[in-house]
């Protein structure tokens, strides 16, 4: 997109797209009318790339919010472990928590 003088004949304003994978340039407008619409245009690019920006500053929000979650459960992960294993509690085969059984009291019976 730009806004071009071509040999002192006055101001165009082109577009560039692709059409079936051909770089076409399109003609829109010429003069006063060429300043109005690259105005225009350049209005719009700034309000999307604004737009943009607060969209990458609502994810960035989101990820650091996800972060501090994530780090709050690993410390009550953490938490909980440590007092299950106080607790007596040990994790079969990297699964479930059981209580372990009090081998000295079979022992003595036996």
């Amino acid at each position: 997109m730009g806004l071009e003088t071509r040999k002192g004949r006055g101001a165009y304003y082109t577009r560039t797209r692709r059409v079936a994978g051909r770089v076409v340039r399109e003609y829109v407008a010429s003069g006063e009318a060429a300043l109005l619409v690259a105005s225009i245009e350049a209005e719009r690019r700034k309000a999307e790339a604004l737009r943009r920006r607060a969209e990458q500053d609502e994810l960035d929000r989101a990820k650091s919010a996800e972060d501090r979650l994530d780090t709050i459960c690993d410390i009550g992960d953490t938490l909980a472990q440590a007092v299950l294993l106080a607790a007596g509690f040990h994790r079969h085969h990297a699964g479930d928590w059981r209580k372990r059984r009090d081998r000295t009291s079979r022992k003595e019976d036996g």
